[in-house]
């Protein structure tokens, strides 16, 4: 496929910003700005969806590895790698290549032995399946870049690396991974772990040649997608139905913590037993990103509410598409896009945008954190 002929657009941070650049980086800077609520419907927030509780799970070994790696920092990788847990940097994740509100540490910065602690913080919050897609997703970064001849603007390690709180006192913390087509947001209060949002994409999919010839991205998402809208019957689809056309782009994305989405599509209370299984193995693929252990108490949790989601679709299935998977407590969209580096002004199945999102208040672990400085910290603010 053709690659599309762009000008500069760096993805580090330039010696010069443009106005344009920096009337960009201004609105992104106000909409991170705005007080928190989280993606939610027009009859407002929903509260008491997110306890503050002992899951029983153990999370010292992540918490560890974390610690490991700060501690192999220099103080002024430290005053660069680390943040308050409040602070608005969290909202500053941009999936696009060009530099937007970067923070962190850069891994391509990182000496070896400090990039493998990094990496190691980020192996021991997710699954082998998630964490192999992260890095396959990288990888795929990569071979963008060898396509383009530019891969000092798109490789595999040009993503930021930041970390929240203080693994060390046992209190609140987490880490995000920032950077084109991968953004990943890990909360941890107490044993209880928010992995969102996280934003992962792919511009190409299938590594056809280079370093990492024959990775391929979200195949499995694609086909229960579709597998999942070809099962219902021709009423089921009507009501699930909610567009001929996709979306410009996903509803949730960067800079839209506070969006505002109604219920949509075929509730799951009306699908058949075979197709509800397929329907649970396809939010399994979003809710497995997580580590094991913390993935079974989040899909409890999922499924607890599974007679108040809904399946949306968009497009055509034996073409483009654009699904989404919506309730009280969970929120992933999937979509086919438009070339941003290659040429092409529709979409395809080459260029493939997810995202997963918690809401009513629970992305960054926002709604913990509320509960957690109410009971362990009022003082503090009195």
């Amino acid at each position: 496929m053709e690659l599309r002929q762009r000008g500069d657009t760096p993805a580090r941070r330039p010696a010069v910003i443009s106005p344009e650049l920096q009337e960009k980086i201004d609105w992104r800077r106000r909409a991170a700005e705005e007080p928190f609520r989280g993606v939610a419907t027009s009859d407002g927030l929903t509260s008491g969806l997110f306890p503050l509780r002992t899951t029983g799970l153990d999370v010292t070994g992540v918490r560890r590895a974390a610690e490991d790696y700060l501690a192999a920092l220099t103080q002024s990788e430290l005053a660069t790698a680390r943040f308050p847990m409040d602070d608005v940097s969290w909202r500053h994740w941009a999936n696009g290549m060009r530099y937007f509100l970067r923070h962190g540490l850069c891994l391509e910065d990182l000496e070896e032995t400090k990039r493998d602690k990094a990496l190691a913080v980020i192996r021991q919050s997710l699954s082998a399946y998630g964490y192999t897609q992260v890095l396959d997703l990288m990888h795929l970064n990569l071979t963008m870049g060898e396509l383009r001849g530019e891969e000092h603007q798109l490789n595999e390690w040009l993503y930021w690396f930041s970390v929240y709180g203080s693994p060390e006192d046992g209190g609140p913390w987490g880490w995000q991974l920032d950077g084109h087509h991968v953004c990943v947001n890990c909360v941890f209060v107490g044993d209880q772990m928010t992995l969102t949002p996280t934003f992962l994409g792919a511009e190409p999919v299938v590594a056809e040649a280079g370093k990492y010839a024959g990775t391929v991205a979200f195949r499995r998402e694609e086909a229960i997608g579709q597998r999942l809208y070809t099962s219902l019957t021709a009423e089921q689809q009507g009501k699930a139905l909610i567009s001929a056309e996709l979306p410009p782009e996903l509803f949730t994305g960067a800079f839209r913590d506070n969006y505002e989405l109604d219920y949509a599509g075929l509730p799951f209370g009306e699908l058949t037993g075979p197709q509800r299984q397929i329907a649970v193995d396809l939010l399994g693929l979003y809710v497995g990103r997580a580590r094991e252990d913390q993935a079974r108490v989040r899909m409890e949790e999922v499924l607890a509410h599974e007679a108040d989601t809904h399946f949306a679709w968009a497009g055509q299935p034996g073409g483009v598409f654009y699904y989404r998977l919506h309730s009280p407590v969970i929120l992933a969209e999937f979509e086919h896009m438009a070339g941003v580096l290659f040429a092409n002004d529709h979409p395809t199945r080459k260029h493939i945008h997810t995202v997963v999102r918690t809401p009513n208040g629970g992305d960054y672990g926002i709604d913990l954190l509320r509960q957690h400085h109410e009971r362990f910290h009022r003082e503090d603010s009195t």
